[in-house]
């Protein structure tokens, strides 16, 4: 495995985190402290404001209001990557700046993603203002490359563009293309320079770790964080493919879902909060019988939460 020019404090899994909302659409601080020290107990980062934070639905002014109180809540700002990455270069760069003055080891950041079949000289563009307008040599940025979501293509000329001309700056990436010979692509193009490339789902953490990536920033981490860190941090070991099968199986039950509103299903069912359920419009919870379905699904493979 090559070993980074860019010393991380981040460890090999990260979950984008869940948000708890309030009753009136607000995120509750509080609790997703309680949720990101669970997950720092059981070896696993916080990439807070992802996709699965339903982030997207959150203002710039919630997020960086939240982080505050999770890093003056106890949270270690090296375990932390929050998404930073927005339509606006001006919110990036707020929210961004407020990351790096926190201490975050990284930001998570999107690509532009209103406007389609930009060019990649826009997208560097893009970029290159946010590092610019941040200004800081404490900043590391990773790329989040989300085709599915976004419907923004991150080319290798692209990536390799930004970390040539960035090197200490833009010093990774999470691809959730879902497509491995892409992500291999990446690795086997910018790894050896240093460059940190994070699988999208735990999925392909054994494909990332043997190709010389460095782990992955996963749903299902917010659920099943021990054993995803543990395959991580043993993935040498003889029995790490069964291990993976595993991890597969967790994820193949909540795949069958609405991924988002099936993991607050778990986390309100093994907390005993009800308040977990919920999730921003256009998303819905689970329907009751859907509920039940997951819940017997993972009952069926002893699936638990301990600790939570």
């Amino acid at each position: 495995m090559t070993i980074s020019l860019h010393p991380s404090t981040l460890p090999a899994v990260l979950s984008p985190v869940i948000t708890p909302f309030k009753a009136d659409g607000s995120p509750d601080a509080s609790k997703l402290l309680k949720q990101c020290q669970w997950l720092e107990a059981n070896g696993v980062g916080q990439a807070i404001f992802g996709t699965n934070s339903e982030a997207n639905s959150m203002s710039a002014p919630q997020k960086m209001s939240t982080l505050t109180a999770l890093v003056e809540g106890g949270l270690k700002p090296e375990h932390l990557m929050p998404g930073t990455g927005a339509t606006s270069i001006d919110a990036t760069v707020n929210m961004t700046r407020h990351a790096v003055n926190h201490k975050c080891a990284g930001v998570l950041m999107l690509p532009p993603f209103y406007y389609k079949d930009v060019t990649d000289d826009g997208l560097f563009a893009y970029f290159s203002e946010v590092i610019q307008k941040v200004g800081s040599t404490a900043l590391q940025i990773y790329i989040y490359n989300i085709p599915p979501v976004t419907k923004v293509t991150l080319s290798l000329s692209l990536l390799e563009r930004l970390a040539k001309e960035y090197p200490k700056t833009v010093v990774g990436m999470k691809d959730s293309s879902g497509d491995w010979s892409y992500t291999e692509s990446v690795i086997k193009l910018l790894a050896p320079s240093g460059f940190r490339v994070y699988a999208g789902s735990e999925v392909f953490l054994m494909r990332t770790l043997r190709a010389g990536g460095v782990g992955c920033i996963s749903a299902t981490a917010n659920v099943n964080p021990k054993a995803i860190a543990d395959l991580a941090a043993n993935w040498k070991d003889s029995n790490a493919d069964d291990r993976q099968a595993s991890l597969d199986q967790v994820r193949g039950i909540f795949a069958k879902y609405q991924m988002i509103a099936g993991m607050k299903t778990a986390v309100a069912h093994y907390t005993k909060d009800s308040e977990w359920l919920r999730v921003r419009p256009p998303l819905m919870q689970l329907s009751a019988e859907q509920q039940v379905q997951l819940l017997s699904e993972l009952k069926a493979i002893n699936f638990n939460m301990p600790g939570l």
